[in-house]
């Protein structure tokens, strides 16, 4: 098999990846409720999900059965606390004390970068939200505030005025006080949860805090030609397999429950943005991840059981990261939450080129000229590389007449055909195999770069030039795919041919018109990439096909 059947191979292999994308995306979904999102419980529901599905036990050391009320027909709504900050706009309900809305302050909208980014909410299509409340065990004498529990306030408006803001909510009953309050810290996306107990009564109160997020399938951001994955993910520091994402799909088939782990996380992502929930990293922490029917899915942790005296006070805390995907600031948060920006298989390459392509940002201030730079580097590191591959290709060109014409003579017998084939690579002392290797080692670079760049919040509403103002959204114009199809034209017409049969020589030249079409919908980003990329290979491959041509290498 010569060289130009290895590209051709390769390019139908990125067309089939293509494809696989397209149809894990375009696959049948369950169908979204017609009415406002609600925390319905549904009659056909999983057996394997328990009557009071949407709140978990209490972590004590056995398996315990909640003994709080089922899960009410519709997402109870008290009074709106409206809570800005410098990094985050939310509103959180009394109903709960839940974050019910959440907008990124320093993130633009999809729609209109003017206005902030909401990541999260309870009305519309979307139905997103941050609960967390405490869970007691059957026996429990005295009661505690779970998700369903109505909090009192004193003001329904907070607005960060200096580096911190607390926002504190009352409930209480039978002798036992509890003030939920949220902690916020200027220029974080990552907030405390505390529970402080006052036990007035004249006996032991004990609860575990527990915290979970739940959401629906919908994400307003979708691409359906560039999949990203979007769902609950859990961390087990103490597992093999550290970082596990259970899509909704899989929690349809089988739920995760009472997996203990000292440490862990458990989180929300999609591209570019998370929740968090992070627990006591040095307590032994209960996660579980299930669907609550009506379209709904949970994931959530329970810490251990708290034991406060009568007459005593006691304190229950987590924290709750809702923000961007920045690999260095998850990374401090806790151990492996930067996992979250999840290039797969070729993590240990992704990395360190988001590193380089950070460095020369910082450099040079502008994302397009970093991506632009950082492309010329990975070129010049595998320029050898490549050239021993367009050079075998080239030398496949010069002696193109020749193979046509053996072709001619002798392609009705394929054996007598590949004999006199092979002769005459000895004879010019061709090696079609040549350039395989290194096109081989390249690719994975490549790849991890694509997801570098699919992955990276930095590239979200981040201009370049002229009319490219975001890198992470398709070219408006459609200039640069357009400019991509023409540089892969022009590289097919400086690689032989005549090896191909008709059918081939048919498909390459469709490649270049359909990897456009493609084209048309990924971000600039990308495109920006793959247009330089193509361009710098077409300059190397038409520098050494002349020099071959014209005899100045043998």
């Amino acid at each position: 098999m010569n060289m130009r059947s290895f590209w051709w191979l390769a390019l139908a292999f990125t067309l089939t990846w293509i494809w696989l994308q397209w149809a894990q995306f375009s696959a049948p979904v369950a169908e979204q409720p017609s009415t406002t999102a609600s925390a319905q419980v549904s009659n056909a529901q999983d057996a394997s999900v328990t009557p009071a599905a949407d709140v978990p036990g209490a972590n004590a050391t056995a398996p315990q059965t909640s003994s709080v009320p089922m899960a009410q027909n519709a997402m109870q709504q008290g009074q709106r606390i409206h809570v800005t900050t410098d990094t985050l706009d939310l509103i959180i309900d009394t109903a709960g004390g839940d974050i019910r809305e959440a907008k990124l302050m320093k993130y633009g909208a999809s729609e209109d970068a003017s206005q902030p980014y909401q990541l999260m909410s309870d009305s519309g299509s979307l139905l997103y939200v941050a609960q967390n409340g405490i869970a007691t065990q059957p026996a429990a004498k005295l009661p505690a505030p779970n998700h369903k529990a109505v909090y009192q306030t004193a003001q329904t408006e907070y607005q960060m005025t200096g580096d911190s803001l607390s926002v504190p909510l009352t409930w209480e009953q039978d002798g036992v006080k509890v003030t939920k309050t949220y902690h916020f810290k200027r220029g974080e996306h990552l907030l405390e949860v505390t529970y402080q107990v006052e036990n007035q009564s004249e006996q032991a109160w004990s609860g575990s805090l527990y915290s979970q997020l739940v959401r629906n399938r919908y994400n307003p951001d979708e691409n359906f030609m560039m999949y990203t994955y979007t769902g609950p993910v859990l961390y087990d520091g103490n597992a093999e397999e550290k970082y596990v994402k259970h899509s909704f799909d899989d929690l349809n088939k089988e739920t995760v429950s009472g997996r203990s782990v000292m440490g862990g996380w458990a989180a929300m992502i999609q591209q570019y943005f998370l929740t968090a929930i992070v627990p006591d990293q040095s307590a032994q922490n209960s996660y579980y991840a299930k669907p609550l029917g009506d379209d709904r899915y949970a994931v959530g942790v329970v810490e251990p059981l708290v034991t406060v005296e009568p007459g005593m006070s006691g304190e229950l805390s987590s924290k709750l990261y809702i923000g961007p995907e920045i690999q260095d600031r998850l990374a401090e948060i806790a151990p492996g939450l930067e996992l979250t920006i999840d290039y797969g298989i070729l993590t240990f390459l992704a990395e360190p080129i988001f590193w380089l392509l950070s460095q020369i940002h910082d450099f040079v201030g502008n994302w397009g000229v970093a991506i632009i730079l950082l492309t010329l580097l990975i070129k010049l590191v595998f320029y050898k590389l490549s050239e021993t591959s367009y050079r075998s290709m080239a030398r496949l060109k010069k002696f193109q007449p020749k193979l046509q014409q053996l072709k001619e003579n002798y392609g009705d017998d394929k054996a007598i055909f590949q004999q006199k084939m092979m002769k005459l690579y000895k004879e010019e002392k061709i090696n079609p195999l040549g350039g395989c290797l290194p096109i081989f080692i390249q690719m994975p670079v490549f790849i991890a770069l694509y997801w570098v760049l699919l992955y990276s919040v930095e590239m979200r509403q981040a201009p370049f030039m002229l009319w490219i103002e975001d890198l992470s959204a398709q070219d408006p114009y459609y200039i640069l795919p357009v400019i991509m199809g023409i540089t892969m034209y022009i590289q097919q017409k400086l690689n032989p041919s005549a090896m191909m049969d008709e059918m081939q020589q048919k498909v390459m030249k469709a490649l270049p018109f359909i990897f456009t079409f493609f084209f048309l919908w990924f971000p600039a980003g990308l495109v920006l990439y793959w247009v330089v990329n193509n361009i710098l290979s077409v300059a190397q491959q038409w520098y050494i096909t002349k020099k071959i041509e014209a005899g100045e290498e043998k």
